[in-house]
């Protein structure tokens, strides 16, 4: 593969990995978090019960509106890069009035998603690293000045900007002397986008007669990845991005007795009026029947690889995928935890046949195109069970419509539909913490909600709440707790359930996204949507929560976000002293607003007349450069 000469080996990235790992637990983590053990497999042979989790030390700040963001008191927020920043030299400064495809094809993408962090070098007082972002989808009505076209060349041209917009961006981004700044010249900048970008296909789909089009007849390659939503990275160095809400995308109808009725109908595809489709025959289900099984897959990109193919893991699933968060168990396996973020669906894994080698990337290149794919039962007792999708497995023959273990991938969702998998509220991010073996289930919310069950205990469920799985891959028996219900818990109708000692500033509702720092602690990020921030009183945010002990279900508010947007993406550098956050949709309209481009919510980050608001990443740090919180 053709690197950049500055890239280290794989191996000197993962050894600086862990070796901060230890340096952290070693030097950071006080009382009986200090001896828990960070090692290769998540549980190293112990009790999920034997770890303990640091504390937090830092102000908390307010619930509240406004077009600025906060953050806790110490630290500061910088914006590293925004939509349409030049990832190449060269380029003239960003005219949102004076755009076009190409240009934005190397200019960074719009409504920042997914941040994954890939360490290149960390030096006392200097680090460079790879950021890989999703960009999730386009909001034309806050992209475009002379207002959102319908028909004709206009059309095509916008849709053509917002096929570029989306996908993602791989960046190069540098610490010096305390303030971060990407490197608009790096050789491993990279826009993978919806319009241009060629992907192949691997696994038990690739090739398969329903992936076939008038466009490629191989059924192996496909233009573009889209509606990018949460991710991952592999213990090799690749960043796993996950196709959400691609049914948004696709208009027309298919004939009514074409083979594919039942598999679309299933994902929501179909009858809808989308730009795309309008402007591109390829998103025309009339014109191109089999295009949408294209898409819902998870891809895996080398971040380091400027010129390497990204490819899509059939192996995995598809469905709309919100996450793919990696873990490696005891055996050596790894394991990818991944939701299907829609009401009434649900929790998947994925176990690889083979172990992964941490001293040799290129050998584990194909180790998601072979393992098992699994979906999740909850039990009211509390245990947790895990179902088989592998074709000739139980009800997955022929006889339901099943012919091959293709079949059942692509069609994951009604094959879970046979094997009674727990339907949940909209799993989204899925969270492993590789300490302590748990994994982190955020459910955002769930209107549509009637019949509840012990997992979903709330009938039109508008505020969302968090699932703990406690896995034991030595043999033990997998349960599944609740953590917390969100919401405000002195209105009595909301029914949440925090901590006792939760305050008024505390609490939250729709958690959305997750993670897990390098000292254990777990984060949650937020999306209410605009409603929901109007009862709530508060615009969403970022809350440091703890998971063990007597403060477990407490949650600290941390960050807020400025009027109209989501926090989305967070992502620690390995020494917890970085902390990057993705802030999606600023400004975004309600309903009410008119003419959103000229007379947005806000203008953040710029505040400029000029200039419409702009998704971005931000970077947090302590003012003195310690650990985060």
């Amino acid at each position: 593969m053709n690197r950049p000469t500055m890239a280290k080996s794989l191996a000197e990235l993962i050894e600086h990995r862990f070796s901060r790992r230890r340096f952290l637990r070693n030097t950071l983590l006080t009382g009986a978090a200090a001896s828990a053990t960070v090692a290769c497999s998540p549980l190293a042979g112990k009790s999920t019960q034997e770890f303990s989790q640091a504390s937090f030390k830092f102000d908390e700040i307010e619930h509240g509106f406004g077009a600025e963001m906060h953050v806790a008191n110490g630290h500061k927020a910088d914006v590293l890069i925004r939509w349409g920043d030049p990832l190449r030299p060269g380029l003239p400064v960003f005219n949102p009035e004076n755009m076009d495809a190409d240009e934005q094809e190397v200019r960074f993408g719009y409504n920042n998603d997914y941040v994954g962090y890939l360490p290149l070098s960390a030096d006392e007082g200097q680090q460079r690293g790879l950021l890989c972002v999703n960009h999730e989808y386009a909001l034309p009505e806050l992209m475009f000045a002379d207002g959102v076209a319908d028909r004709g060349e206009r059309l095509q041209q916008q849709v053509a900007i917002e096929q570029a917009a989306v996908g993602n961006s791989i960046v190069e981004v540098r610490l010096n002397n305390g303030r971060w700044h990407y490197v608009h010249d790096s050789p491993y900048n990279r826009r993978i986008n919806a319009r241009s970008t060629s992907i192949t296909f691997s696994g038990p789909a690739a090739g398969h007669d329903r992936l076939k089009t008038r466009y490629d007849n191989t059924g192996r390659q496909v233009i573009g990845t889209l509606m990018n939503c949460a991710g991952g990275m592999t213990p090799w160095g690749t960043y796993l991005t996950c196709e959400e809400n691609f049914d948004s995308v696709f208009g027309g109808e298919l004939a009514p007795d074409h083979p594919e009725q039942q598999n679309y109908q299933r994902l929501g595809i179909g009858g809808k009026a989308s730009r795309w489709s309008q402007a591109d025959s390829r998103f025309d289900l009339a014109h191109n029947p089999n295009e949408a099984n294209r898409f819902g897959w998870v891809v895996e990109i080398d971040p380091q690889d400027p010129h390497s193919t990204p490819v899509k893991r059939t192996a995995l699933g598809r469905f709309q995928h919100e996450g793919a968060e990696t873990m490696v168990r005891a055996d050596g396996r790894l394991v990818v935890y991944m939701g299907d973020d829609n009401g009434f669906e649900y929790i998947y894994k994925f176990v690889s046949r083979d172990v992964v080698d941490r001293n040799n990337a290129s050998a584990n290149k194909n180790l998601l195109d072979y393992g098992t794919l699994y979906v999740a039962r909850l039990e009211a007792s509390g245990a947790l069970h895990w179902a088989t999708l592998q074709y000739g497995t139980g009800p997955l023959t022929p006889e339901n419509g099943f012919y091959s273990q293709a079949d059942v991938v692509l069609e994951a969702r009604r094959a879970a539909d046979l094997l009674q998998a727990t339907p949940m509220d909209r799993p989204e991010d899925i969270v492993p913490d590789e300490r302590s073996g748990k994994v982190y289930v955020m459910l955002s919310n769930n209107i549509r909600r009637e019949e509840t069950d012990a997992a979903n205990p709330r009938a039109n469920n508008r505020f969302g709440h968090i699932v703990e799985l406690i896995e034991d891959d030595q043999g033990g028996a997998a349960r599944w707790e609740m953590l917390i219900r969100g919401g405000n818990p002195d209105i009595a109708a909301h029914q949440a359930d925090f901590n006792r000692h939760t305050t008024s500033n505390g609490w939250f509702t729709c958690p959305d996204n997750g993670v897990v720092d390098p000292l254990g602690r777990l984060w949650v990020s937020t999306d209410q949507g605009l409603s929901v921030s109007r009862e709530t009183g508060t615009n969403d945010g970022l809350w440091a929560m703890y998971t063990t002990g007597e403060k477990r279900g407490l949650s600290r508010m941390f960050f807020r976000c400025p009027d109209g947007a989501e926090v989305t993406g967070p992502m620690f550098t390995p020494d917890a002293a970085s902390l990057f956050i993705a802030i999606q949709h600023p400004g975004e309209p309600g309903k009410e607003q008119l003419d959103p481009y000229h007379n947005p919510l806000n203008r953040w980050p710029d505040f400029n007349a000029a200039m419409p608001p702009r998704p971005a990443i931000v970077v947090v740090r302590r003012i003195n450069g310690d650990v985060i919180a």
